[in-house]
This record gives structure tokens, C-alpha cells and sequence, in this order.
């Protein structure tokens, strides 16, 4: 596999996911393939995380559990590049569907655009409804300008783990690097957490994780700056700039407060703040605390808007660079 190969499929499997992305049908006659990352992480969890074990033993089973699921990943994207190398142009479009089937930016755009939809023909309850299918949060708990912080923070956050990590990381390695990434990721999400049962378990991945977003963190925000400057002028562009710049660490996470900061920047809204899991209020300070305290259905939908045209300055400039390259 060669770089200027990659930047080839990585910029047509955006396209790809940008007009299909997840179809229903699809996954409802065959797994998704982070589906069976997740078995295999549920199944390590089973046989190396037993309450009874001792923590430094569990921990020491997370560090080579995870160690073992990101070679095993990354083998398997090996093996299935090189088989898709047998077939030429066909191998190529095989890869690029492949490559895309991992990426999130239509079905990421879906899921907040519903909670736009839920707002304005449900009211209240259709709004947290949907923002609960894609955020951890009570939403029992959230009035309606905090189902759209909800939503817009989603939006941010897995733009950054959603779509710029898996395509440095494939523009990097290859589909290697593409499944290991996304191994880690679903990892990160199942057992990276600071509950009884996973603190130790999990610490490994979830170490491994935030290491592997920290370059997409930071990239995001200057894709999302851009992508504010085309849809929404320059002022909004130097505001995405600002509070990034400004407030991008106040975020528990080392990573998601950048694209969150970024956008709340671009909007001019304030995000973040104190917010409730499982019964447990968690203390947050507010990203962008200068801008508009409410947050509407409006601030989704130009959220939306900024989000797609930061997924085609990204898919723009791996064209500019592929070109660059031949």
C-alpha cells in the first residue's frame, strides 16, 4: 500500500459515505463490522476481567487484551488489503466501499438532524428521544436547550473520532492502521470508562485512545473553522479559532473539548457545562461561556451545515494532496 493509494480511496470512500453512509438494510441482513469488534472486545472482557481477580491483575489483562485485539485488527487489515489487491481497479473500489463503511459522516448528520426533527414535531419529548440515542446523558434530565447543546457537542465530538481519525489514520497506514484505530475506538467506548468494573480494565484502552484522537483533536478544529468561514463568514471562522484556542482544554476528555470548543466558537453558543449520567451530576465548566446561553434547533441545523462543509474541506484537501502526489 502506498500513501498516494490511500488518499485515493480515502477520498472517494468519503464521497461514498457522504451519499449512502449506513444503509438499514444493509445491517439488518449482516453484521456492521464494529458489531464484531465489539464481540470480541465483550469477549475478552468476559474471560479477563472476573470481579474475583486481583485489580493489578486485571489491569495487567487489560494492557495485553488490548494489545492482542489491535494486532489481531490490524492483521486482518493487512490480509484483506492484500486480497483486495488481487483484483486491480475492482480491488480498489472493494477497498473504498470497505474504507468507508467506517467512516460517519451521513449517519453522524442523520442522527443530530433527527434531534432537530424530534424538537419541532414532538416538542420536548421527541427531542430527548433522539439525543439519547447518541449521547450517554439522563435526557429526563434536559430541558430543550440542553437536548440541542447535547446534540451539537455529539456532532463536534465524533467528528473528530468519527470521521477525521479513521481517515488519518487510513491515509497513514493503510486498512491496517484503519482497523486498529477503530478496534480501539469501540474499546474506548465499551470499557474505557472510570466505573467500578473498568477503571482497570479499561485503562489501557482508554490511554491508547486518547493518544490515537490526539492529532485528529487538533486538526478538527481547523477543519471546523473552515468549514465555519464557508458556511457562516470570517468572524465565525476566527471565533471557531478563538475558543478553541481559549477553552479547548477545559473539557475532561484531552480531546473532545477541541471540536466541541471549536464549534460552540463557530455558533457562538455555549457548551458543555454541568450535565447528569446515570443520576450522577458531573461538573463541567462551560466551553465558550461568553457566547448565547440558549442553544436552539436552529444552532443543530447550522451545526449541521458547518459539520458538511468541514467533511468536504477534508475530503478536498486528501484530493489536493493525492493530486500533489501523482
Amino acid at each position: 500500500m502506498t500513501f498516494d493509494h490511500n488518499l485515493l480511496v480515502l477520498v472517494l470512500a468519503l464521497l461514498l459515505d457522504r451519499i449512502v453512509g449506513d444503509p438499514d438494510a444493509l445491517w439488518m441482513r449482516m453484521p456492521h463490522p464494529v458489531a464484531l469488534f465489539g464481540n470480541a472486545i465483550s469477549r475478552v472482557d468476559r474471560m479477563f476481567n472476573r470481579t474475583e481477580l486481583h485489580k493489578r491483575v486485571r489491569r495487567r489483562n487489560g494492557v495485553w487484551s488490548i494489545a492482542g485485539l489491535l494486532i489481531l485488527s490490524a492483521a486482518a487489515g493487512f490480509v484483506l488489503h492484500r486480497f483486495f489487491s488481487l483484483f486491480g481497479l475492482i480491488g480498489i473500489l472493494l477497498e473504498v466501499v470497505c474504507v468507508a463503511v467506517f467512516m460517519a459522516q451521513k449517519s453522524l448528520a442523520d442522527h443530530v438532524e433527527a434531534v432537530a426533527a424530534g424538537l419541532k414535531t414532538e416538542g420536548i419529548s421527541g427531542g430527548r428521544l433522539a439525543v439519547s440515542r447518541i449521547v450517554g446523558r439522563d435526557p429526563e434530565t434536559l430541558d430543550e436547550p440542553a437536548v440541542c447543546r447535547a446534540a451539537i457537542e455529539s456532532l463536534a465530538e465524533n467528528f473528530s473520532d468519527g470521521v477525521v481519525a479513521p481517515a488519518l489514520w487510513y491515509a497513514v497506514f493503510g486498512l491496517p492502521g484503519l482497523f486498529a484505530y477503530k478496534m480501539l475506538n469501540t474499546a474506548d467506548s465499551m470499557i474505557g470508562h472510570k466505573s467500578d468494573r473498568y477503571t482497570d480494565f479499561g485503562w489501557a484502552a482508554a490511554r491508547l485512545d486518547d493518544f490515537a484522537n490526539w492529532p485528529a483533536a487538533r486538526l478538527s478544529i481547523f477543519l471546523i473553522a473552515a468549514g465555519a468561514w464557508l458556511r457562516r463568514g470570517s468572524a465565525a471562522c476566527r471565533e471557531a479559532l478563538r475558543i478553541a484556542a481559549r477553552d479547548g482544554g477545559l473539557h475532561r476528555s484531552p480531546n473532545s473539548g477541541r471540536p466541541e470548543a471549536a464549534m460552540a466558537g463557530a455558533l457562538n453558543v455555549q457548551l458543555a457545562g454541568p450535565r447528569v449520567y446515570s443520576g450522577v451530576v458531573v461538573m463541567e465548566p462551560m466551553i465558550n461561556g461568553s457566547g448565547r446561553e440558549t442553544a436552539t434547533v436552529a444552532d443543530i441545523e447550522d451545526g449541521v451545515s458547518v459539520f458538511y462543509a468541514s467533511c468536504s474541506i477534508l475530503a478536498g484537501t486528501a484530493l489536493v494532496l493525492f493530486l500533489v502526489l501523482l
